[in-house]
């Protein structure tokens, strides 16, 4: 472990942030609400965003008044996103060089997601991005805790072997970012439109923001 503290490491969020996928939910959500007449509220995306997927569904059930159970709901939407995640879902612009970059570079990539084992599979073999993370890690391999907290980050550190002072975080929630940075790690933040109300504080709080990887930081 004490030979690789020095070496640097990326890690980075699926949903809006490495994946342009936010569009695929924001469908999965008109489609599923309107299949039972409900329009879907303008807040609904950025509220449930940052939450685990039984968290998502125990929240849609209690909001909206549903006689469904959270795994019916669960199983209703895994149907919806494995074929978008498998066959349309694309990368944010610039992402996959900047993975080769930072591979060539010698740099330590890992993912941390709230993202679904069956979906972050299926959207990373089908992009082809699969070969270049070290190590993948899910808010259920910490604990359950979701990004409010920083475990899934700290847990990705460990087991990249990096310290996370040492670490880069890529996230397009304020809330990842600031959980992020309260670990003592590097936040940089990809624009998605599932977060545009609260930009201006993503802007203020992040290290740098992006729109685009060409423009990512040279660790």
């Amino acid at each position: 472990m004490a030979q690789l503290q020095s070496v640097k490491a990326a890690i980075f969020d699926l949903d809006g942030t490495l994946l342009d996928s936010m569009g695929v939910w924001n469908q999965i959500d008109i489609d599923f609400l309107g299949r039972r007449g409900i329009d879907v509220p303008d807040d609904y995306m950025s509220t449930v965003a940052s939450m685990q997927f039984r968290q998502i569904a125990e929240y849609t059930i209690a909001r909206f008044g549903l006689p469904d159970t959270p795994e019916a709901l669960m199983s209703e939407w895994d149907e919806m996103a494995r074929t978008a995640y498998g066959t349309t879902v694309q990368a944010k612009p610039g992402a996959m060089d900047y993975l080769r970059e930072l591979k060539a570079a010698g740099v330590r990539l890992g993912v941390a997601t709230t993202l679904m084992p069956q979906l972050r599979i299926a959207a990373l073999d089908h992009l082809g991005m699969s070969e270049y993370f070290d190590t993948i890690v899910s808010v259920d391999d910490a604990g359950g805790v979701g990004k409010a907290k920083p475990d899934v980050y700290l847990l990705a550190a460990s087991r990249l072997g990096v310290k996370p002072e040492n670490c880069t975080v890529f996230e397009d929630l304020l809330v990842a970012i600031r959980s992020a940075k309260s670990a003592g790690m590097q936040a940089w933040a990809m624009y998605d439109d599932s977060s545009a109300s609260d930009w201006p504080e993503i802007t203020r709080v992040a290290d740098g923001v992006l729109h685009d990887f060409r423009d990512a930081p040279r660790l």
